[in-house]
């Protein structure tokens, strides 16, 4: 169960956190950066589960230079979210689950649960959230 309760927690937050880059954001510079292509090879593809991604990787002796370049510095965005949020679930799981069971991960939501009971903390987890509640 913790796991699971975890494994959700991440997935939740990783697609909404705001750590410099919100998923709004990732899919507004891929539509802008790769918008024709994205008409053009894979309007007909239903997303989700990574089938975006399989279509680029089909079409990609095909796309422009500015969809390749959008396509490497949204995965860098999201190589760099992911080691945030690795790092925060890692710091801070056992107190989420502990203190924040029914918060509904995103939009900051557990940051800021975790922040208003900053005293029942551990320390590393108490660390992270003062550098994410920045």
């Amino acid at each position: 169960m913790r796991k699971q309760t975890l494994l959700t927690i991440c997935v939740a937050a990783f697609m909404s956190m705001t750590f410099n880059v919100s998923g709004q954001d990732i899919i507004a510079e891929l539509a802008e950066g790769c918008g024709p292509e994205i008409e053009e090879f894979c309007s007909r593809v239903t997303l989700g589960e990574g089938r975006l991604a399989a279509c680029f990787y089909a079409y990609e002796d095909q796309l422009s230079d500015k969809c390749q370049l959008t396509l490497y510095v949204v995965s860098e965005q999201l190589e760099a979210a992911a080691i945030v949020l690795d790092y925060f679930v890692e710091q801070c799981g056992d107190d989420i689950v502990k203190l924040c069971p029914e918060v509904e991960a995103g939009d900051g939501r557990l940051v800021s649960c975790l922040a208003a009971q900053s005293t029942a903390l551990n320390s590393s987890c108490s660390d992270v959230v003062k550098e994410l509640a920045q």
